[in-house]
């Protein structure tokens, strides 16, 4: 008797009707495209960022509606519409270019001091324990506390507010420099050395470059530091010379109970924030630390 293959039984497989076959072979594709548009969307910093920025902006909104009282609580569209009205007429750009001409000074002193005390702390011990001193003593100290201070020594002028945003900026730079040299590794000063580096150029060619991410989050902190003093020194000070900063609009806008220019002054100084963030940090870490692989 010769060997027979078994039997299988027939399965019977129920196809899906063609429109709805043909339906979700179109829908597959179309899916994908979503995803791959949410997945590039998500890695967009600047998409994120807008999104939460609009969402602050609804939120603030809603809130002004529900509260109904512009004189306390202007909506986000009333301001913007008077930061706008105040950037047409040239009114507001007339005070933020004094302001910037006075921070930008302040800051550059500040930032030289800055660079000054550390490259003596790397040079000796005595410079180096003058350093912690300072840092310990002035740090702490709030720089609009020295704005008194300042109008007896310099008088009414923008020397006064020089020398009040050069001490915001100077300390925490300095501190951050400072604690940036600390964490160089010994091998690459002891290399920077066996080359015949010395002083300034040990400091320039091998601390600098290794300490790059500190010096630059420092940067950072003494641009916030320094930009948020003069609005404050604007504020108490007033006017320099007869000419006032974005401070002085927002406190002249408040005695006039012109609440949505108060907002957008405001508004105005957080603009100038976020475009330094991202114009000129930002730049300044592709094409350094990120570029070298030293931040992701």
């Amino acid at each position: 008797m010769s060997w027979q293959p078994p039997v299988r039984a027939d399965i019977e497989y129920v196809l899906p009707p063609w429109r709805a076959a043909v339906a979700s072979e179109q829908v597959a594709p179309a899916l994908t495209r979503v995803r791959r548009t949410l997945t590039w969307a998500m890695e967009q910093a600047w998409l994120r960022k807008s999104v939460l920025l609009l969402v602050l902006a609804l939120l603030w909104e809603a809130l002004a509606r529900w509260y109904n009282n512009d004189l306390l609580l202007p909506g986000f569209l009333q301001t913007a519409r008077a930061l706008a009205d105040a950037v047409a007429s040239g009114e507001i750009i007339g005070y933020l270019r004094v302001s910037l001409a006075v921070l930008l000074t302040g800051y550059g002193a500040g930032i030289a001091c800055a660079f000054a005390l550390t490259a003596l702390a790397m040079a000796s011990r005595i410079s180096r324990d003058l350093l912690e001193t300072a840092t310990a003593m002035f740090n702490p100290l709030p720089a609009i506390a020295l704005l008194p201070l300042a109008l007896l020594w310099f008088g009414l002028g923008h020397g006064s507010l020089v020398f009040v945003l050069m001490h915001a900026a100077t300390w925490p730079l300095a501190l951050a420099t400072y604690a940036g040299f600390r964490s160089v590794p010994e091998t690459l000063t002891l290399a920077g050395r066996n080359y015949g580096l010395r002083g300034l150029r040990l400091v320039l060619q091998i601390l600098v470059p290794a300490a790059l991410p500190a010096i630059l989050a420092g940067l950072k902190i003494g641009w916030a530091f320094a930009w948020r003093t003069l609005i404050a020194a604007e504020l108490v000070f007033g006017t320099t010379s007869g000419k006032g900063g974005l401070g002085w609009y927002i406190f002249q806008s408040r005695n006039e109970l012109y609440t949505d220019k108060v907002f957008a002054g405001l508004a105005a100084v957080i603009v100038v924030g976020l475009v330094a963030e991202q114009v000129v940090f930002q730049v300044l870490e592709k094409i350094s630390i990120r570029r070298w692989g030293m931040q992701r």
